[in-house]
């Protein structure tokens, strides 16, 4: 079976070195060695001054929107993975859907204006398959309605703009996943970066129950702290992130050599390819169906990244997205990880290829 991802797992020495200090220290969890030396590694990568690794990428959203103290509205993307929509009703935040962009498959900035209310408070856009937002245009809005920035950057593990700068570094916070399926991950895990170093101190009490200092609790919070040993994976991953990303850099231009060109989507290059996802576009659902069914025949795993539009869940209520209604019924993400051979590329290239016409 090929999957539409495979883990990247480290060799065994270099984990075990680090699970090694991990038994020589006993510290297990509670803000440990390797999660503060993760923690400056990966500012040090990142080029980002204030950064806060939590269990999972989900509830680095949830607590970022607490620290934010948002209320109401929040305005978002249709087209994303679950969470992002899930995060918010959990936080009893009104996600307020606002359509996507047909070439760059983010939110549509020159939509949000019209969307916007006295209850909206926040704008949660998503780097779609790791491709930046139009950050400028905004945080233009933003900052014309006094409204808080928070980036869902799961996908977009250093990418850097035009400008020569992270996509982590654009508004007010943002947050990456590191789960295990990700081109960085600790297993499970995520991080919250925010150019406030106020905000991650909130965060940080917030992550370990309220806890602001021996003996002392400040208000409600949660557990959601990464342990010693997803933060040991992390630090062995780091090692390899230059191998990791020259692979994934090949696998993404071999497609490209063998793919019908027609089934790319278009994008605008406003910063750099990370190679998290490879999605091509059918011309409808019912060839998109068929090109999967074909690829599952013959144990090649893809998956409809994103699907379905995430306005139509049925517990949120329902708001016209055209555009993201149509491209989530036609669009599939294709294998993606650095040992994917050239070999099985091409086969699914000709599957996809002969399918698809």
């Amino acid at each position: 079976m090929i999957s539409v991802t495979k883990p990247f797992l480290p060799v065994r020495e270099s984990f075990d070195k680090y699970v090694d200090r991990i038994y020589q220290s006993n510290w297990l969890t509670n803000f440990g060695p390797l999660e503060r030396e993760l923690t400056e590694k990966l500012k040090q990568y990142l080029n980002v001054e204030n950064l806060l690794l939590v269990n999972n990428g989900t509830l680095a959203m949830q607590v970022l929107y607490r620290a934010l103290d948002l209320k109401g509205e929040v305005l978002t993307t249709p087209f994303s993975f679950v969470a992002t929509t899930s995060t918010l009703a959990w936080e009893n935040l009104k996600p307020k859907f606002v359509d996507i962009d047909s070439t760059s498959l983010n939110i549509n900035p020159s939509l949000l204006e019209s969307q916007i209310s006295s209850k909206t408070s926040a704008i949660l856009p998503v780097h779609v398959f790791g491709r930046a937002c139009d950050v400028w245009q905004i945080q233009e809005v933003a900052e014309k309605h006094n409204l808080k920035v928070i980036y869902d950057a799961a996908h977009a593990f250093n990418v850097i703009t035009h400008e020569n700068r992270n996509i982590l570094s654009y508004g007010d916070a943002s947050t990456l996943s590191f789960h295990a399926t990700k081109l960085f991950h600790t297993i499970e895990g995520g991080a919250i970066i925010a150019k406030d170093e106020a905000v991650i101190k909130e965060c940080k009490k917030l992550i370990n129950f309220g806890i602001a200092g021996y003996d002392r609790i400040e208000g409600v919070g949660t557990n959601s702290k990464m342990n010693e040993f997803a933060a040991a994976m992390g630090l062995a991953v780091l090692e390899n992130i230059d191998d990791i990303m020259a692979e994934r850099q090949r696998v993404h231009e071999t497609y490209n050599k063998l793919i019908n060109a027609e089934l790319l989507p278009n994008s605008i290059e406003t910063a750099s390819n990370n190679f998290s996802y490879y999605p091509i576009l059918l011309k409808d659902e019912n060839i998109c169906l068929n090109v999967r069914d074909n690829l599952l025949a013959n144990e090649i795993m893809p998956r409809r990244y994103f699907y379905p539009s995430l306005n139509t869940l049925d517990y949120v209520k329902y708001q016209k997205c055209p555009v993201s209604e149509n491209i989530s019924k036609r669009i599939l993400c294709l294998p993606m990880y650095p040992s994917l051979t050239d070999e099985d590329i091409s086969k699914i290239c000709k599957i996809v290829n002969y399918v698809s016409k």
